[in-house]
């Protein structure tokens, strides 16, 4: 089992987690990551501003990305 970290760049929950989570595999804890980013997309959404990014990473147990979600909101004309 390897320990991973949960990291937001913006908004109510930005900065890394403290707290570790345990996933058996890289698959495991890709799926934890869509899972848990699933659960908060839909505040994130309402209140991203024109412009903006917000990004999920998780970490691993040196705290260095393993895999990142980004939601970017972007002007085009």
């Amino acid at each position: 089992m390897s320990l991973y970290f949960f990291r937001i760049s913006q908004g109510r929950y930005s900065g890394a987690a403290d707290q570790p989570y345990e996933c058996a595999s890289r698959e495991s804890a890709w799926s934890e990551l869509t899972s848990v980013c699933a659960d908060l997309i839909g505040g994130i959404s309402r209140s991203l501003q024109k412009d903006a990014e917000w990004r999920m990473e998780l970490l691993d147990e040196a705290k260095q990305p393993v895999f990142r979600i980004r939601l970017v909101a972007e002007s085009v004309g």
